[in-house]
């Protein structure tokens, strides 16, 4: 949860997350369906508290979190509620931003969450005492990194990367975005895009989300296995993208 980018592409928007995660968290289980609020769900389900990271619905939608709001803070165990099921009771929910807004967070970790709701972006921010949210403009590309994970010239070092990787791709496929996330960097493994810090704290997995006019597709890298899964969904409402 721990790299973020959203792409718009001539009439399509691309949200691909790389999952950093310590050595010792269970297996995540592949992206599939799961009904929340009369709605369908497709995610990869995290191993050790059921929730997840990334998600999209079956009317154009999607989600994405990070670790961490603005810096890196000092976990504090144990808290109520995973920053994963929180992920999927906000966008589980019928109106994601307003039920951000609304949701009590009290004993919640500090998250970023990316929401793609009616082709429009929102950054919602929760630093353990405060909500922070604002709407993003959806015509251009974002790159987030987890402040827990990354300091502030390492952030501003991946900014540099993924637009100098944009100057040379400016049409990119959901193939060639997740090669970003793969192989993106300047060969420091502790900063990389797919990082490794001695198999502590390593990329574990790299999820795209393709959103169309038509159809949702996910595609799902588990690194740990070698191993790609594929999910996609037709869209069942109304929904088009610039």
């Amino acid at each position: 949860m721990c790299t973020v980018t959203f792409i718009p592409v001539k009439g399509k928007y691309y949200l691909t997350s790389s999952r950093d995660e310590k050595h010792w968290r269970k297996q995540a289980v592949a992206p599939k369906e799961y009904v929340h609020n009369n709605l369908t769900l497709i995610y990869p389900k995290d191993g050790d508290a059921g929730g997840t990271w990334i998600a999209m619905k079956d009317n154009g939608d999607a989600a994405v979190l990070l670790n961490g709001a603005f810096k890196k803070h000092t976990s504090k165990p144990p808290y109520r509620k995973s920053r994963g099921l929180v992920f999927l009771d906000i966008f589980g929910a019928a109106a994601p931003v307003k039920h951000f807004t609304k949701l009590n967070l009290k004993n919640i970790e500090p998250f970023t969450l990316i929401l793609l709701i009616d082709s429009c972006l929102y950054e919602c921010r929760w630093d353990g005492i405060k909500k922070y949210g604002k709407q993003l403009q959806n015509n251009k590309a974002h790159i987030w990194s987890s402040v827990t994970l990354y300091d502030e010239e390492v952030v501003q070092r991946r900014e540099a990367w993924f637009a100098k990787w944009l100057h040379a791709n400016t049409t990119p496929t959901q193939h060639d975005i997740i090669n970003f996330h793969r192989f993106g960097g300047d060969g420091d493994t502790n900063n990389d895009l797919r990082m490794n810090r001695e198999g502590i704290v390593y990329t574990v997995s790299i999820t795209g989300i393709e959103l169309g006019n038509e159809k949702s597709i996910m595609t799902y890298l588990d690194l740990k296995n070698d191993q790609t899964f594929t999910k996609q969904t037709a869209i069942i409402s109304s929904y088009s993208v610039a």
